[in-house]
C-alpha cells in the first residue's frame, strides 16, 4: 500500500509538471493579432492587357492579369508615401496618397464595376518595432494582390477569388507569411488588381501576428513616414566622393557614388553645377567607374579617370566647345595626374608591375617586401595637349611621386620614398626638382617624417607637411622629456632662394591634414583634424596668424580651391548630417549648400540630439567627449548604453555615419558616450605626446574613469547595461580594459590587437605604426611594454562576454591577434564569440558583408544589454 501511495505521489507530481509545462509553452507560443486598420491608399489606376494578350508565346503561355500584377509599374523600392503626396502616373494622370480607416475587419476599394479593364490601387501603412521582432502578416482580399515589405516581394494571391451564383466571392483568399522586422519603421505596400469579370465587393484586410512573449511594446502602426536611421539608408544614400572647382570659381565638378543593392557594385558619376546657385549644368552617367576629377587652369576644361579592370582612359573634356576626347587611351596601371599652370600638358603616373614570381618561393628583401605590389614602381611621365605626345621622365630602381609643378611650368617637385631599418621610423624621403627642358635633377635634401611638398603661387617658397621631427627639433613643441608624436604633421615654409625652413604650426594645435595654397603668396588654408573636427583655417603668410573659416559641417571630407578667386568648395558633414557640398566664399567667411545628393532619401530621418560632455581626468586635463541621444529620448526611463573610443593617435570625429555608426545605434534605442582619451592629434604636440610608450596604460584608465564619471552624472543610463566597443587600437583597448575592469556588461573588439609583440613583427605596418607609437622600445627591452600591456597574457582577468570580429584578409592587424585571444578566453572558459568576415581586410567594405557586420554589432548588445537574444540567435543559431 505504501509503494502504491508513493507512486501515485510521483504520478500526480509528473502530470502536474507536465500542466505546467504545456502551460508555459502555450502561453510562449501565443500570438497577440494587430488589425491595420489605417491606410494610405492611391488609386484607383486604369490598366490594360497588353496587345495580343491572348496570343501564347515561345514558352506557350498568354500573358494574364497574374503577370500584369507582376509587371514593375513603377520603382516602389524607394516609395515613402505620405498623405497628399502626389504621383504622376502619366502625362494625363495626376494621383493623390489619401488617408482611410477601416469602417470593418476590411477595406472596401472602389472600382468601376462595369469597366471591362483591371484596375489597381496601392495601399501603405507603416509599421514601427523598438526591437527585432518576428511576426506573421496576414492578407485577406477577394482579389488579387502582392505585399511588399521595405520595397520587397514578400507575399502574392495570383487569382481573384472565386464567384458564386449570388455575385459573392467564395471564399476570401487568405495567406500568410513569416518575417523578422529590425528595429526601427517598416513600410507595409500592398499592391491589388482587380478582375474585371469578377463583380463582387474587392476588400483587403491585412493582420499582424506577434509572439506575446517578446518584452516589447506591441508594434506601432502609423501613416507617417518619419522614422528613425536604418542600415539600409546609411549605406544606400548617394554620397559625393570627390569636388574640384573651376579656376574662375564659376563652376563646381562632383563625384558622386552609389551602392547597387542587394549586390555588391556601386556605380560612380559627375555632376557639374554653377557655383553661384548650385544648379545642374550636365552629368557624365554610364555605370563606369570615374575618378581623378581634376579641373584645368584655363578654359573650361576638366579631366576625369575611367577604369576598367587594369586599364584606364584619361578623358578631357571641354564644356565651352561641347567636346569630350580621350588624351591616353588604355592605358595599363595609369595613376594619377596633374594639369601644369599653363594648361598645356599633364604630368601623370604610371605602375610598372614586378615580373611575376611562379616558383612559389620567395626571398624578402626587407620587411616591406611582404606588402602585396610593393615591388611595383611608379614613374612619372608628360604628355602634351593637344597632340597626346608624350615623354618619360623618370625611372631606376625607386618609385618616383609627384608633389607639385612650378608656377612657371619648368621645374617638378618629386620624392622617392627608402627603407632605412637604421632608425627610426625605418624609411626615408628624399625630395629633388627635376628641369623639364634637359631632365636634369636638382637634390633637395633627404630627410626623415616627411609629408608633402607644393610650391608658392610666385615660385619662391614650398609649403612642406610632416612630423614634428621633420627638420630635426625645428617643428617639435612638447615638454622636456616626451618624445614627439610624428602622426601630428605640422607645416613648415622653405624659402627655395636662401633655404631657410620656418616651423609654421608649432604652436598651433590643430594637426594639419593637406595644406593649399591661395591665389597669392600670402595665403595658406589647411585642412586640419582640430579636436574631434576637420577644419579649415586661413594662414596669413605675411602676419604670421590664423583664422577659422566656417564650412558648414564639422567634418571636411573633400576640399579645393579655385586659382583666380578666393572662393573654394567642399564635401561636408557631421553629426546627424549627411554629406553634402558647399561653396566657401573665403574673403567674407561664408558658405552656402550647393547640392544635398542624400536630401530625398533622409528627407524623414529623425536624429536624436547630441551634445558636448567632458571631464578632468586625475592629472587635471579636461578629455573631450560627446553623447548621443535616442531620437526618442525620455529622461524618466532607463537606457543601455555603449561607450565607443579609439584610443590610438587620432580622435574619433564628427562625421556621420561611417564604419561604427554612433547615430545608428543610437537610433536602436541607446545612448552613446564617445570620448577622446590622451594621445589623440588635433589638441596639441604635448597632448598628443602621451600616446607614445603608452600602450593603453593612460587611455584605459582614463576610459574607465570616463565611463565611471558619465554614468554618475546621467541618472538615465542604466549602470549595469553598459557596453563598450573599439577597433584596431581601440579593438585592443577593449581586450586591455576587459583585463582590467568588470564596468561593462558586454564588449566588441574589431580587428583588434592581442600581443603587441606579434602585431609589430607579423602585421604588415606593426613595426612602422610602433616606430612612433613605441618609440625606440622593443620586445627585448621593454617588456613591460610588450608582455604586461598586452591583452593575451592577461586573459585570466576576462569576465565580460566579449564579441571578435576580423577580417581574415586583413594586412594590417593580422586575424591571428583574435584567434589568439579566442582560443584563450575558451579555454579559460568565457563567455566569448569570433565572427570572421571572409575576404575582407582591415575595414569591412563589401556592401552585403559590411550589413551583415553592423547588424551583428548591434545584436551582440541587445543580447547582452537589452536581455533580447532573438536577433542574434537568428544570425548565428546555437549550437
Amino acid at each position: 500500500m505504501q509503494n502504491r501511495k508513493k507512486l501515485l505521489r510521483v504520478f500526480f507530481l509528473l502530470l502536474l509538471s507536465l500542466v505546467i509545462i504545456s502551460s508555459s509553452i502555450a502561453k510562449n507560443s501565443e500570438l497577440k493579432t494587430i488589425p491595420v486598420k489605417d491606410w494610405l491608399i492611391l488609386g484607383p489606376i486604369d490598366l490594360h492587357l497588353p496587345a495580343f494578350n491572348d496570343v501564347k508565346n515561345m514558352n506557350g503561355q498568354t500573358f494574364d492579369l497574374k503577370n500584369l500584377l507582376k509587371f514593375p509599374f513603377a520603382d516602389i523600392e524607394n516609395w515613402l508615401p505620405s498623405e497628399n503626396d502626389r504621383v504622376q502616373w502619366d502625362a494625363q494622370t495626376s494621383l493623390k496618397w489619401v488617408k482611410y480607416r477601416n469602417q470593418g475587419d476590411s477595406l472596401i476599394l472602389d472600382y468601376q464595376k462595369s469597366a471591362r479593364h483591371p484596375q489597381m490601387y496601392y495601399l501603405a501603412s507603416y509599421i514601427h518595432v523598438n526591437r527585432f521582432t518576428p511576426l506573421k502578416i496576414e492578407i485577406k482580399s477577394s482579389q488579387l494582390f502582392r505585399l511588399f515589405v521595405d520595397g520587397k516581394p514578400i507575399l502574392s494571391k495570383e487569382t481573384s477569388a472565386p464567384q458564386d451564383s449570388s455575385g459573392q466571392p467564395k471564399p476570401i483568399f487568405k495567406a500568410s507569411k513569416k518575417i523578422d522586422l529590425l528595429t526601427g519603421k517598416h513600410l507595409l505596400l500592398i499592391q491589388t488588381l482587380n478582375d474585371p469579370l469578377k463583380s463582387f465587393r474587392w476588400s483587403v484586410s491585412a493582420r499582424l501576428k506577434v509572439p506575446a512573449r517578446l518584452k516589447t511594446n506591441d508594434p506601432n502602426i502609423s501613416l507617417s513616414p518619419e522614422q528613425f536611421l536604418n542600415v539600409n539608408l546609411m549605406l544606400d544614400a548617394p554620397k559625393p566622393t570627390k569636388v574640384s572647382i573651376s579656376p574662375d570659381a564659376e563652376l563646381a565638378a562632383i563625384g558622386l557614388r552609389q551602392t547597387l543593392p542587394p549586390g555588391d557594385k556601386s556605380e560612380t558619376w559627375i555632376e557639374i553645377r554653377k557655383v553661384k546657385d548650385g544648379s545642374l549644368v550636365q552629368t557624365f552617367r554610364g555605370g563606369t567607374k570615374i575618378s581623378r576629377i581634376q579641373w584645368a587652369p584655363t578654359g573650361k576644361r576638366f579631366s576625369y579617370k575611367v577604369s576598367e579592370k587594369n586599364k584606364s582612359t584619361l578623358w578631357i573634356v571641354d564644356l565651352k566647345k561641347g567636346t569630350s576626347e580621350s588624351l591616353l587611351k588604355n592605358i595599363e596601371n595609369l595613376g594619377s595626374h596633374t594639369w601644369s599652370p599653363n594648361g598645356e600638358f599633364l604630368i601623370y603616373s604610371v605602375t610598372e608591375k614586378a615580373k611575376e614570381n611562379k616558383t612559389g618561393v620567395k626571398r624578402l628583401i626587407g620587411m616591406t617586401d611582404r606588402w602585396k605590389g610593393w615591388r611595383d614602381r611608379s614613374f612619372l611621365y608628360k604628355v602634351n595637349i593637344p597632340s597626346g605626345t608624350r615623354i618619360r621622365l623618370t625611372a631606376g630602381r625607386l618609385s618616383t611621386d609627384l608633389n607639385g609643378i612650378s608656377p612657371d611650368g619648368k621645374k617638378l617637385i618629386f620624392t622617392r620614398w627608402i627603407p632605412d631599418y637604421s632608425e627610426r621610423p625605418y624609411s626615408k624621403t628624399q625630395f629633388f626638382i627635376l628641369h623639364l627642358d634637359d631632365l636634369s635633377v636638382d637634390s633637395l635634401w633627404t630627410v626623415k617624417w616627411s609629408g608633402s611638398a607644393e610650391w608658392s603661387p610666385d615660385g619662391e617658397y614650398l609649403l612642406l607637411t610632416g612630423g614634428p621631427s621633420m627638420f630635426g627639433d625645428l617643428g617639435v613643441n612638447v615638454p622636456d622629456g616626451m618624445i614627439p608624436n610624428e602622426y601630428d604633421t605640422q607645416a613648415y615654409l622653405y624659402h627655395l632662394k636662401t633655404g631657410k625652413i620656418e616651423a609654421v604650426t608649432k604652436n598651433f594645435n590643430p594637426s594639419v591634414n593637406r595644406a593649399f595654397w591661395g591665389r597669392t603668396s600670402d595665403r595658406i588654408y589647411f585642412v586640419t583634424t582640430d579636436r574631434s573636427y576637420k577644419t579649415l583655417y586661413e594662414y596669413n603668410v605675411k602676419a604670421k596668424t590664423f583664422r577659422k573659416i566656417p564650412v558648414g559641417g564639422d567634418v571636411i571630407r573633400s576640399f579645393s580651391v579655385a586659382l583666380k578667386k578666393p572662393v573654394a568648395v567642399s564635401v561636408v558633414s557631421g553629426v546627424s548630417l549627411p554629406p553634402r557640398i558647399v561653396s566657401i566664399d573665403l574673403k567674407k567667411r561664408t558658405y552656402r549648400v550647393l547640392t544635398d545628393p542624400g536630401k530625398s532619401e533622409f528627407r524623414y530621418v529623425q536624429f536624436g540630439k547630441t551634445e558636448r560632455w567632458t571631464f578632468v581626468n586625475s592629472r587635471g586635463t579636461e578629455i573631450e567627449g560627446r553623447i548621443y541621444y535616442p531620437p526618442d529620448f525620455d529622461t524618466q526611463k532607463k537606457y543601455p548604453c555603449i561607450v565607443y573610443y579609439y584610443g590610438g593617435t587620432n580622435p574619433v570625429s564628427r562625421d556621420f555615419g561611417g564604419r561604427y555608426p554612433k547615430e545608428l545605434w543610437a537610433a536602436n534605442g541607446y545612448v552613446v558616450y564617445v570620448l577622446q582619451p590622451s594621445g589623440a592629434t588635433g589638441f596639441g604636440q604635448a597632448f598628443s605626446a602621451m600616446h607614445v610608450n603608452d600602450w593603453g596604460k593612460i587611455v584605459a584608465g582614463e576610459i574607465i574613469e570616463g565611463t565611471k564619471k558619465f554614468l554618475a552624472a546621467h541618472p538615465f543610463v542604466d549602470p549595469q547595461r553598459v557596453g563598450c566597443i573599439g577597433a584596431s587600437y581601440g579593438g585592443f583597448m577593449t581586450m586591455n580594459l576587459l583585463t582590467k575592469t568588470d564596468l561593462f556588461a558586454a564588449a566588441v573588439s574589431h580587428a583588434g590587437i592581442s600581443s603587441i609583440s606579434s602585431y609589430w613583427g607579423e602585421g604588415y605596418w606593426g613595426y612602422l605604426y610602433s616606430a612612433v607609437a613605441t618609440a625606440n622600445s622593443f620586445p627585448w627591452n621593454r617588456k613591460d611594454i610588450y608582455v604586461d600591456r598586452s591583452p593575451l597574457f592577461n586573459a585570466d582577468k576576462v569576465n565580460t562576454p566579449l564579441l571578435l570580429l576580423h577580417g581574415t584578409a586583413d594586412t594590417n592587424v593580422p586575424p591571428g591577434e583574435s584567434i589568439q585571444f579566442y582560443t584563450a578566453l575558451k579555454l579559460l572558459g568565457k563567455t566569448v564569440e569570433l565572427v570572421e568576415i571572409k575576404g575582407e581586410n582591415h575595414h569591412i567594405l563589401t556592401y552585403g558583408k559590411r550589413k551583415l557586420w553592423t547588424k551583428t554589432i548591434i545584436a551582440w548588445f541587445d543580447r547582452w544589454l537589452k536581455d533580447q537574444p532573438q536577433w542574434w540567435q537568428k544570425l548565428y543559431p546555437p549550437d
